[in-house]
């Protein structure tokens, strides 16, 4: 029986490769590593946040900086 493996070549910048190679455990290979980090980013249901900012005050300075960036941007006309 042949066991065969596919491969795909893809660009680091330097920067990311030594992060990267900086996360490996001993022999553990890069695929082992990129597959051991992103099974750590699980998604979470969106209700798992429910009840995070604490207070009324929390969320009346939340609004006052959305209302605050609002004014400050510019529109602009979009044609398609």
């Amino acid at each position: 029986m042949h066991t065969y493996i596919m491969t795909k070549v893809i660009s680091l910048s330097d920067d990311a490769y030594k992060t990267l190679k900086s996360l490996k455990n001993g022999k553990e290979s890069f695929s082992e590593v990129v597959i051991r980090i992103s099974a750590n980013e699980k998604k979470k249901p969106i209700m798992s946040f429910a009840g995070k900012w604490k207070g009324k005050k929390s969320w009346e300075n939340i609004y006052k900086e959305i209302l605050e960036v609002r004014k400050k941007s510019k529109f602009r006309e979009v044609r398609f």
